[in-house]
């Protein structure tokens, strides 16, 4: 395997955690606009971005070492929670 198709394996097994990511804070920061916090938020958007882009990488390495495979159904539905139920402890904090 060349260093193009490492680095192409890499960038496709990161897409879905990034976009997952991105997807769930512009979500998050459309529907907080009805939901008003008194609080001011502990992370800023971007940190809290790359805090669940970090958390859905390693779900989906964990899936991988899991089934032996990348694309599971399951995997993905796991990233999903693992996302939304880390930006709810960051939203708590």
């Amino acid at each position: 395997m060349t260093a193009f198709l490492l680095f192409n394996h890499l960038l496709n097994l990161m897409a879905p955690a990034a976009v997952v990511a991105l997807l769930l804070m512009a979500c998050s920061r459309f529907l907080g606009a009805f939901f008003i916090s008194n609080r001011a938020p502990a992370h800023s958007f971007i940190a809290r971005t790359a805090i669940v882009f970090i958390v859905n990488l390693t779900v989906l390495g964990a899936g991988l070492l899991l089934f032996g495979h990348d694309g599971k159904m399951m995997t993905y539905a796991a990233m999903v929670l693992a996302a939304s139920g880390t930006l709810w402890v960051l939203q708590r904090q």
